[in-house]
């Protein structure tokens, strides 16, 4: 039987794992809150936990934070496509953190360092290992060549020389910080069920509704959205540019990450606050940053290239 184009692609441009990681050496602290989240999210299959107001909550939940990933962690901080205040700033990267995907200085370096090596043999995340490498795989085994602080201090030095994000990495502030949020998640749903319902076991049932759909599966989701952008646009979808990678253009993976699954477009002109290249690319995020520039809060939001190159050549047309 003949293989299809894109196997043969693949098989033709197979990488192994990057000869820093760790043969068998788990990052324990990553493997274990991985695994603990996702087992106790299951717990939301038992009935007496659901409620329609913890689904919606994580439904709200998934858009609400997971654009502290896709627009602070991956604009504003990792591509600096615009600047907002400062004081925004944190309260996105507070967002980012209840989505339990570490600290923006880890986050942005690795970013960085996947564009710059992207599909190459030093990649952290690329599919072209295998695909539960790129979803989840990298994240959980150790890999010297990108693990270490002389990677973070070259690929994220304007992130680490703010001190509230050097703060982040010198302790388990945003641990803490998911921690609390999920404290408060169960404090409102503890108070507002036990007033609604009239005794301490409709808020105790209320308050872990929240805490599970809200919190933890929400969490879930998010992470294997985030993740799709590894492993899921690097392998499905189309090309509208060549930019020496496999970086596609995913219409799933855009619409579950609010614009992150154009992802060619995206490798195509990185520093863009748009990965919308044509009409129907819908690109959600690049809404809310025009937004909040609507608003004044948004400033130096970068076009994409094309209107950045005519920007260029209009005062050579007009001398």
């Amino acid at each position: 039987m003949t293989k299809n184009p894109l196997s043969k692609t693949l098989e033709a441009s197979r990488l192994s794992l990057p000869n820093t990681v760790v043969a068998g050496a788990l990052r324990w602290p990553y493997a274990i809150s991985i695994a603990a989240v996702h087992a106790l999210a299951l717990v939301a299959l038992v009935p007496w936990f659901f409620s329609w107001t913890g689904l919606i909550t994580m439904l709200i939940g998934v858009f609400v934070f997971g654009q502290g990933i896709n627009l602070c962690y991956h604009r504003l901080l990792a591509h600096r496509s615009a600047r907002v205040p400062k004081w925004l700033e944190y309260l996105f990267v507070i967002v980012a953190l209840c989505c339990l995907q570490d600290t923006p200085g880890k986050w942005v370096a690795m970013h960085r360092f996947h564009h710059n090596h992207s599909d190459e043999q030093p990649d952290p995340h690329s599919p072209l290992v295998t695909f539960l490498w790129a979803h989840i795989g990298w994240l959980v085994v150790h890999n010297k060549g990108t693990y270490n602080v002389g990677m973070y201090r070259k690929y994220a030095p304007d992130v680490l020389r703010d001190p509230f994000y050097l703060y982040l990495e010198k302790s388990l502030l945003w641990v803490w910080i998911y921690i609390a949020h999920g404290l408060l998640y169960f404090a409102f749903g503890l108070a507002l069920g036990y007033v609604t319902s009239g005794g301490i076991i409709g808020g105790l049932q209320f308050g872990l509704s929240l805490v599970i759909w809200g919190v933890l599966v929400r969490t879930v989701v998010v992470w294997h959205i985030t993740w799709s952008v590894n492993s899921l646009t690097h392998l499905f979808g189309y090309t509208s540019y060549d930019t020496g990678d496999h970086s596609r253009n995913n219409w799933l993976v855009a619409l579950l990450a609010v614009g992150e699954g154009w992802h060619n477009n995206h490798h195509y002109d990185p520093v863009s606050a748009s990965n919308q290249h044509r009409w129907w690319e819908l690109d959600g995020t690049y809404y809310l940053i025009k937004l909040l520039q609507w608003l004044g809060l948004a400033t130096n939001v970068i076009p994409p290239r094309h209107r950045r190159r005519a920007a260029r050549q209009a005062p050579v047309a007009a001398g």
